[in-house]
């Protein structure tokens, strides 16, 4: 299948070694000549026309030797298919300052090139570049604000809420980092500080990748209406996502087993070490095994980074989901990685340009005051949580849609390079014959 489905390459003659309007000579008895022909007409070597030719205008003169007592015909008076297309510029296929369309010369001025691709909605339906999808997530927030940040606050409150609870309930009381400031510590203690670091760092970005999950899973439905130019009414959203809710929950119960696993094995050995008397040793493994828990579920997300977009908008199973992932991510995976890592990255810049007037507010009303930010071994209470998690329910409810828009128009940009998805989405936007060969062409092979 062709990477861009509802392109028509130019024809070919319509029987291969004959000219148009040429008989086939085996068809006509021996020794008879056709009827307009009283006998027969000697041709030049170097030229084979059929009697009936095109205006002259439009056309150069044929390829081959000539005749040197003759002299060269004229130039045509207009552009056609001898004449070199004008050069490329801003404007479109085939005008002046456009660009050439397949690089060919004269397809630009004789045929008028491609023809551009038609967008309904919030992106153009063809294969999609990196501002393109960027670009296609911020219009999708800012054209459907209303549905969009609804979702993405409800999504932020649940997932901020359980991370300032873990903070504070779990990881103030276990994690012990002053031995990260200590220039006394010994390397067993910076080592298991670093690894406490490791693990509560690790918890907290799960939630997170967790809350981008389910984000990409209820705005999926949004995302591909914005497609489409279609409105996105919230109770037609939730009506159309409710009977997935259940599925959803398995996938991200599914995806926390397979992470949990990952990092069960890679830890193992340092455990057990530690726990056998390794000291030193045991330490070292814990912190490599961290580095390889964490390579191994990082290519684990991208490949499965699919999975709810097709779970939501194919009506999937668990299964099935992870399965269509991971075929649409092969063969791409890098290409995922740094289009997705490049909006997480975008967007924490944005998340952290909000949450950084919270955090001070709130580093300032605690016991510790502002200097206390520089301290590895500072605790806050509960009142710095609480004003720094509203400052993250803000930031992600501004950042969440970036990142799921993103994740969705990948989704579609590889069923669109892969499956010609750009097809149905033209048909069901009522897109009238989009797809549709040029009249008097061929499609390519």
């Amino acid at each position: 299948m062709k990477d861009t489905p509802g392109w028509a390459s130019p024809g070919s003659a319509p029987s291969d070694g004959q000219e148009p309007g040429a008989s086939d000579p085996a068809d006509r008895p021996s020794g008879s000549q056709p009827a307009d022909q009283p006998g027969a007409r000697p041709q030049s070597p170097g030229t084979k026309w059929s009697d009936e030719q095109p205006p002259p205008a439009p056309w150069s003169a044929p390829a081959g030797p000539q005749n040197p007592a003759q002299p060269p015909p004229p130039p045509p008076p207009g552009p056609g298919w001898g004449t070199p297309p004008p050069p490329a510029g801003p404007g479109g296929y085939g005008h002046p300052g456009g660009q050439r369309g397949y690089g060919a010369p004269g397809w630009g001025s004789g045929w008028g090139g491609p023809p551009p691709a038609v967008k309904p909605g919030v992106i153009p339906l063809r294969p999609l570049g990196v501002g393109e999808m960027l670009d296609g997530a911020v219009s999708t927030m800012r054209t459907y604000w209303r549905t969009v940040l609804g979702i993405s606050l409800a999504i932020a409150i649940v997932f901020e809420t359980a991370v300032v609870l873990l903070q504070g309930l779990v990881l103030d009381d276990t994690l012990d980092t002053a031995a990260l400031s200590d220039p006394n510590a010994g390397l067993d203690e910076q080592t298991q500080a670093m690894g406490d670091v490791m693990r509560s760092s690790g918890l907290l970005l799960l939630i997170t990748m967790l809350g981008i999950l389910t984000g990409t899973a209820l705005l999926a439905a949004v995302t591909s209406r914005a497609v489409l130019g279609k409105p996105v009414p919230l109770k037609e959203i939730w009506r159309d996502a409710r009977p997935q809710l259940p599925r959803l929950l398995g996938l991200i119960a599914l995806l926390l087993l397979i992470t949990g696993g990952v990092a069960a094995v890679c830890l193992l050995p340092g455990i057990l070490v530690t726990a056998s008397g390794g000291g030193e040793g045991g330490a070292a493994l814990i912190s490599l095994g961290s580095l390889g828990a964490f390579a191994l579920i990082v290519w684990l997300v991208v490949r499965f980074s699919l999975a709810a977009p097709a779970l939501m908008l194919e009506k999937q199973g668990v299964k099935k989901a992870l399965t269509r992932s991971a075929k649409l991510v092969r063969g791409s995976w890098w290409r995922m990685f740094g289009i997705q890592f490049l909006a997480l990255v975008i967007a924490n810049i944005i998340s952290t340009i909000i949450v950084l007037p919270f955090v001070l507010l709130g580093a300032a009303v605690s016991d510790e005051g502002i200097g206390g930010l520089v301290d590895a071994g500072s605790e806050y209470g509960w009142t710095y949580l609480i004003v720094s998690g509203i400052g993250s329910v803000v930031g992600s409810m501004i950042t969440l849609p970036i990142a799921a828009g993103v994740t969705v128009l990948l989704y579609i940009d590889q069923r669109i390079r892969r499956e010609a998805l750009d097809l149905d989405l033209a048909r069901a936007a009522g897109v009238q014959g989009y797809g549709s060969p040029v009249p008097g062409t061929r499609s390519g092979s």
